[in-house]
C-alpha cells in the first residue's frame, strides 16, 4: 500500500472518529432537550389541572346564593387550612375572598404565612415550594366533593398527589389522606411513584412495561373480611 493511500485511509478514519464523537454529543444534547421537554410538559399539565380545579371551585362559589356562598367559603377555607397546618404546621392558613366583577361573584385564593410576625399573603402557586400547591390542590378536591349537596359519591381518584412535597412532610400527607378516607368514608385510588404512599395503601399494584406490554403485579392485597350470615 502506498504512503499516499495509507495517509488517506488514516485521514478518513480520523474524520469518521470525529463524526462519531460529534454524533454522540448531538445525541446527548437531544436526550437532554427531550428530558427538559418532558419535564416542561409535565409541569404544564400540573398547572393546567390546578387551574381547572380553581375554576371549578370558583364556579361552585359563583352559582350559590349569598348565604350558601359564605358557608361554602368558610368550609373551603377551614378544610384547606386544616390540611396545610396538618402537613406544614400552624404557620400557614388558606383564605378565600369572594367579591364581584361585572355583576358576578368571583373568588380568589390565598395562602397566608407569617414572617417575623408580619402576615405574608401569596397566591397558592407562588407560595413556598411546590409542596404547598400540592396540598392546597389535594384539600380543594376533597372540599369540592364534600361541598356538593348531596356529596358526590364514589372514590377520590388522585394522579401523583403530593408529587412536589419533600420527604420531610410526606408522612403527614399520608396521615391526612388516611384521615380523609376515614372521616368521609371514601375510598382513595391513586397513581403514585412515592413509596410512602404505596406502603400506606390497603392494596397496591405495580404496572410495569415489558416488551411494549403493560403487566400488573400485585404488591399487597386488601385484607379478606368474612361477614356473619
Amino acid at each position: 500500500m502506498s504512503a499516499a493511500l495509507s495517509a488517506e485511509l488514516e485521514r478518513l478514519r480520523e474524520a469518521q472518529r470525529r463524526a462519531r464523537e460529534r454524533l454522540a454529543r448531538l445525541e446527548g444534547k437531544q436526550e437532554a432537550l427531550l428530558r427538559d421537554l418532558r419535564e416542561r410538559q409535565a409541569a404544564w399539565e400540573d398547572a393546567r389541572r390546578r387551574r381547572e380545579l380553581y375554576e371549578q371551585t370558583r364556579i361552585l362559589l359563583q352559582e350559590t346564593g349569598a348565604y350558601a356562598r359564605e358557608q361554602a367559603r368558610q368550609q373551603l377555607a377551614m378544610l384547606v387550612t386544616n390540611a396545610l397546618q396538618y402537613v406544614f404546621g400552624p404557620g400557614l392558613r388558606f383564605e378565600v375572598e369572594v367579591g364581584e366583577h361585572g355583576g358576578k361573584p368571583v373568588a380568589e385564593f390565598y395562602v397566608v404565612s407569617e414572617a417575623d410576625g408580619v402576615p405574608v399573603v401569596t397566591r397558592p402557586q407562588d407560595a413556598r415550594g411546590g409542596g404547598v400547591v400540592d396540598v392546597v390542590s389535594l384539600a380543594l378536591r376533597v372540599a369540592l366533593l364534600q361541598a356538593l349537596k348531596p356529596p358526590l359519591p364514589g372514590p377520590l381518584i388522585l394522579d401523583e398527589p403530593a408529587k412536589h412535597v419533600s420527604e420531610d412532610y410526606i408522612v403527614p400527607v399520608v396521615q391526612f389522606l388516611q384521615s380523609v378516607s376515614d372521616l368521609f368514608a371514601r375510598q382513595i385510588i391513586m397513581v403514585t411513584h412515592n413509596t410512602h404512599l404505596t406502603e400506606s395503601a390497603d392494596a397496591g399494584y405495580a404496572v410495569r412495561l415489558v416488551n411494549g406490554r403493560s403487566h400488573v403485579v400485585p404488591l399487597r392485597q386488601p385484607p379478606v373480611t368474612h361477614e356473619k350470615i
